[in-house]
């Protein structure tokens, strides 16, 4: 009982559908006998040349006559078609009528109408490219009757058309009129509306279980409904109300739906299987589509009709043929194939039979064929989502025969990860105390020899350059002294050799002081001597910066001012800040401060010279990069911000920063130890505060607090 629960399920299904779109199909076909007693059924008319009729009605050019409608075909001319009023004795002279006729794709409809001597009263046109003249949004063209009694029982229509001569004229009460307009409006709505909704379901489906049966078949359906709002007429108005577009779109969408009802074919029916020797033929259905298409667009009409007529034809025929083949082979999908595609042609002979005259369904003769392919639609997602059940059902089966297979497997992993993961983290605690007291170890040794080297350099630096420094300052002094002496002593020359040298003298004397330029000499032994103590005061002020920062002889913990250390440390940086950087010192009264003071000189070390960095290497255009310490003393502890106004940190980088061997500098251009080392000091070394903040496109401040006394 179990394997009979699909067949019932869909089973079920399909009465539904039946249910559904069959009882309200026929409760409309039913509503379309009252257009019997509208319908005209004598036709006179003419085919001519001219584009328009004279003045006065002349009865005598309408030669011929038809029954129940006009069947042509494709005309180049014009048709001239006389109807009378006089058919209807139940019109009533003070009622307003509508006159529509039945094909939506004629280009132009005019209208006359005549007064009782045959004189022409007025005109109305409609039709595809006369614009905005149907405010319904109708496709088929109607015009407003209004019985007179100076107005003539005839009226004469003149038809201009691109597409077959076929279609039949209705006269209706205006109230009765937009009752059937309402209803054929309802059919079409509800009928796009399940397509539309089948197009995105199977599509859905198709990104779910990526295949490409659902691709094909979503767009198939799209193109079915969007042909059958061509025949509607409906398509004209989704076409942009385009009348060369609209007239080839029939045909168009027809073969575009072709395009893609081979290949969902051949994946649903499984033609490579069932079929393998006439699977490659099927692609000939489409050509032919195509050039039907391609001779409709040359304006072949008659022949690019009769071409599609016959691929129907084929098309059915062949999908039939698979279908009963596939379904003795067994295979179920067939079955709901063969269901849906008797609906369609349930509905296809319905049209048929109403095109050749032999039933009447009025203006609502594509409901059958609306309906037939609707429920050839959802029957065929009935029959995928069918599909999708076997699949799981495979799937499900085959999940079955893996999983005993790997029960064992799983038992067996699961003893060995029990023992795995007690060894696993037995060691990763040692692994992870073990690279602790290395990190450790590690910052404290790179700590120890930067503080070590530092202080050596400097302290050699400083002691290297003091001496001769110092003998050159000491030494320009008396050497200014000097040489004020020896030009002293050259003007009492000057003055006595204008007395004593002869002529000659004088003027050797005086070419001699022209060649070597002697004013000038003098001006620049005075600007060389100022440049020079200038110099080695500047040196002088560099040296003591060095050995304030190094603190070489000052290694315990002493009292020091803090503002001195910060200001040695600008001094040693002042080449690498100097007029790029403006630089705000706000420094309140702080005491001496009991602290390491090489140490905390190389705290402001480094958290100067990365705020320089974060100015000069990242520059934000407009804004003049500033350097701002500020001192201050509160209740206890001296406080020393340090701020710049830089690109800041985003809150991911400023919980890292203390890191050991975090940087965010370039490979090679920072060890990630500099702030790992002021951590230490200020809070480990000096039992001090340490805090940063930091904005985006703002900047960053360090906020670094030390106690006064450290023994208390």
């Amino acid at each position: 009982m179990k394997k009979n629960n699909p067949y019932f399920k869909y089973a079920a299904l399909t009465f539904l559908l039946l249910v559904v779109l069959i009882i309200p199909t026929i409760y409309f076909l039913g509503m379309l006998k009252q257009d019997d007693e509208f319908r005209f059924s004598h036709y006179t008319y003419y085919v001519g040349d001219n584009t328009s009729v004279k003045n006065e009605l002349n009865l005598n050019t309408f030669d011929s006559t038809a029954f129940g409608g006009i069947d042509l075909g494709a005309i180049n001319n014009n048709l001239f078609v006389k109807l009378d009023l006089n058919d209807f004795n139940w019109l009533n002279s003070d009622s307003l009528y509508i006159l529509e006729l039945t094909n939506p794709g004629f280009r132009e409809v005019e209208m006359f109408r005549f007064d009782t001597e045959g004189n022409l009263v007025y005109k109305e046109i409609a039709g595809t490219i006369v614009g905005n003249s149907n405010p319904l949004k109708n496709p088929s063209p109607f015009f407003n009757i209004k019985l007179d009694g100076e107005l003539n029982s005839s009226i004469v229509l003149r038809i201009a058309s691109q597409v077959p001569l076929k279609f039949e004229a209705y006269i209706f009460p205006y109230s009765s009129y937009f009752q059937n307009y309402s209803f054929r409006l309802i059919i079409i709505s509800v009928y796009f509306g399940i397509m539309i909704a089948l197009f995105i379901y199977n599509l859905i489906l198709y990104f779910s279980v990526k295949d490409k049966v659902y691709l094909f078949y979503c767009f198939y359906i799209l193109f079915i409904a969007l042909a059958q709002l061509s025949i509607s007429g409906h398509s004209f108005f989704l076409l942009g109300e385009n009348a060369f577009l609209y007239e080839i779109s029939i045909i168009g969408f027809t073969t575009l739906s072709s395009i893609f009802v081979i290949p969902f074919i051949q994946l649903f029916l499984k033609t490579d299987e069932y079929v393998p020797k006439y699977e490659k033929y099927l692609y000939l259905i489409p050509i032919s589509y195509i050039v039907a298409l391609v001779l409709r667009v040359l304006g072949v009409i008659e022949i690019s009709y009769s071409i599609m007529d016959l691929n129907g034809l084929i098309l059915a025929i062949c999908f039939f043929t698979i279908g009963i083949i596939a379904a003795k082979g067994g295979y179920r999908s067939a079955y709901f194939f063969l269901l849906a595609w008797s609906f369609l042609l349930i509905g296809l002979v319905v049209y048929i039979l109403h095109n050749l005259m032999i039933i009447n369904l009025g203006s609502f003769a594509n409901a059958p064929l609306l309906a037939g392919t609707a429920i050839e639609a959802l029957l065929l997602s009935f029959a995928l989502a069918d599909k999708i059940n076997i699949l799981k059902k495979e799937k499900e089966k085959e999940q079955i025969d893996k999983l005993e297979a790997v029960k064992e497997n799983e038992r067996l992993i699961k003893e060995q990860n029990i023992y795995l993961e007690k060894m696993v983290k037995s060691r990763t605690e040692e692994l992870e105390l073990t690279l602790k007291n290395l990190q450790n170890t590690q910052t404290q040794l790179v700590n120890q020899e930067k503080m070590a080297s530092l202080g050596q350099l400097t302290a050699g630096i400083a002691h290297e350059i003091n001496n001769p420094i110092n003998f050159v300052s000491s030494n320009i002094s008396p050497l200014k002294r000097d040489m004020k002496d020896i030009l002293e002593l050259m003007d009492v020359y000057r003055e006595k050799g204008k007395l004593e040298f002869s002529e000659e003298s004088k003027e050797e004397i005086e070419e001699l002081e022209e060649d070597i330029e002697f004013e000038y000499l003098l001006e620049e032994v005075d600007q060389l001597l100022t440049g020079m103590e200038d110099g080695a005061k500047r040196t002088v002020e560099i040296v003591r910066g060095l050995k304030l920062f190094s603190r070489v002889d000052e290694q315990d913990v002493k009292e020091v001012d803090l503002r001195e250390g910060l200001d040695s440390t600008l001094i040693l940086l002042n080449s690498t800040i100097s007029g790029r950087i403006k630089v705000n010192k706000n420094y309140e009264e702080i005491p001496m401060v009991e602290c390491l003071a090489g140490k905390i000189n190389q705290v402001f070390m480094n958290i100067i010279s990365n705020a320089i960095h974060a100015l000069l290497d990242h520059p934000i255009e407009g804004r003049e990069p500033e350097l701002t310490i500020n001192t201050s003393f509160k209740n206890g502890f001296v406080m020393i911000e340090i701020k710049d106004n830089g690109i800041g940190m985003p809150e991911s980088v400023k919980e890292k920063i203390f890191d050991p061997f975090f940087t965010t500098k370039a490979v090679g251009k920072g060890t990630g130890l500099g702030l790992s080392i002021v951590y230490t000091i200020i809070l480990e070394n000096h039992k001090g505060t340490l805090e940063v903040e930091s904005e985006e496109n703002v900047g960053t401040v360090f906020y670094i607090g030390l106690p006064v006394n450290q023994k208390g």
